[in-house]
C-alpha cells in the first residue's frame, strides 16, 4: 500500500509520514561532553553553575540550553531539594528502607542507577546494578533511549546470575518507578527501596562507580560505535570487579568481598 493511501486511511498529513527526527547537533554533543565532565567533578552543580563553568572554559551557552541538555543527558544536581528525580505520571513511590537497615552480607541489598556515556558522534545511557556491601557490579546494559526495558534486562540478569536480594534500592526516576521494573522486583519477592527527596547520598556507591568508570575509561576513549562502547565498558567492569582495590573495602576488590576471599598474607 502506498504512503499516500496509508496517510489517507489514517487521516494523517503526508508530511508526518516523511518526517525524520532531527539528531543532536555536533555543537550540542561537544557541549554535552563538557557538561558531563563538569558534573562528574561537581555533581552538586545545577544549570546556573554549569553555565558559568562552561563560560570559564570559553563556551558561551544560554542557561536554558544547559538545562535542556542536562535533561536530555538525565543529569540533575544532587543536593538537598524538593525533587531529586522525576517519577512517571501515576507511578508509585516507595519508602527508603536502608536508613535503619544493617547491611552485613553481600547479596543483601542491590542498587541501580543510570548515567550518560559520551561517544565520538552521539551518546548512550548506561544502567548498572551493584551489590551494596561489596560494590561489585552485577550487571549492566547500554541503550540509546531512556525507556525502562534496558533497566529491566539488567535487573533480570543480576538476579538470574546472583540471586534475588532482600532489598533493591534506586532513585525515583521514571524507569525505576515503572510497573515493568517494580513488577519484576515484586515477582522475585524483593522489597523495593527508593531514595528520599533531597537524599542524594542514598545511592552513593553507584555514583562513585560512575566517577571511576568515566575518569578511568570513558573519558580516555572516544567510542565511535555502540559495539566499541559496549566492549570498553564491559572490560572496565571486569577490571573494577576483579582487580581494582578499593580503600573503602580495606584495599580488597569487589570480588574479594563478594566471594568472601581472605587477603593474601604479606611477605615478611
Amino acid at each position: 500500500m502506498s504512503i499516500v493511501r496509508q496517510c489517507a486511511l489514517l487521516a494523517l498529513s503526508r508530511s508526518t509520514a516523511y518526517y525524520r527526527p532531527k539528531g543532536v547537533s555536533a555543537e550540542d554533543l561537544a557541549v554535552m561532553r563538557e557538561i558531563d565532565r563538569i558534573y562528574m567533578d561537581r555533581p552538586t552543580s545545577g544549570s546556573r553553575t554549569i553555565k558559568s563553568l562552561l563560560e570559564a572554559r570559553g563556551l558561551t551557552v544560554a542557561r536554558s540550553r544547559v538545562a535542556r541538555l542536562m535533561r536530555l543527558m538525565g543529569l540533575r544536581a544532587i543536593y538537598p531539594k524538593k525533587r531529586t528525580s522525576s517519577p512517571g505520571e501515576g507511578h508509585k513511590i516507595y519508602p527508603y528502607l536502608l536508613k535503619t537497615m544493617k547491611i552485613t552480607e553481600p547479596g543483601q541489598v542491590y542498587a541501580a542507577d543510570i548515567t550518560y556515556i559520551p561517544m565520538e558522534r552521539g551518546f548512550l545511557y548506561l544502567v548498572a546494578v551493584i551489590d551494596w556491601k561489596s560494590r561489585k557490579v552485577l550487571s549492566h546494559r547500554v541503550s540509546n533511549t531512556l525507556e525502562a526495558d534496558f533497566c529491566v534486562d539488567a535487573l533480570e540478569e543480576a538476579i538470574g546470575r546472583y540471586g534475588a536480594p532482600e532489598v533493591f534500592n534506586t532513585d525515583q526516576g521514571a524507569q525505576f518507578t515503572s510497573e515493568a521494573f517494580t513488577g519484576a522486583l515484586k515477582a522475585h519477592g524483593v522489597r523495593i527501596s527508593m531514595d528520599g527527596k533531597g537524599r542524594w547520598l542514598d545511592n552513593v556507591y553507584v555514583e562513585r562507580f560512575w566517577r571511576s568508570l568515566k575518569q578511568e575509561e570513558v573519558y580516555r576513549h572516544a567510542y565511535e560505535t555502540v559495539a566499541e562502547a559496549k566492549k570498553g565498558i564491559a572490560a572496565y567492569v571486569r577490571y573494577f570487579n576483579e582487580k581494582r582495590p578499593h580503600q573503602g573495602l580495606d584495599n580488597l576488590t569487589p570480588d574479594d568481598v563478594y566471594y568472601r576471599r581472605k587477603p593474601l598474607a604479606k611477605a615478611a
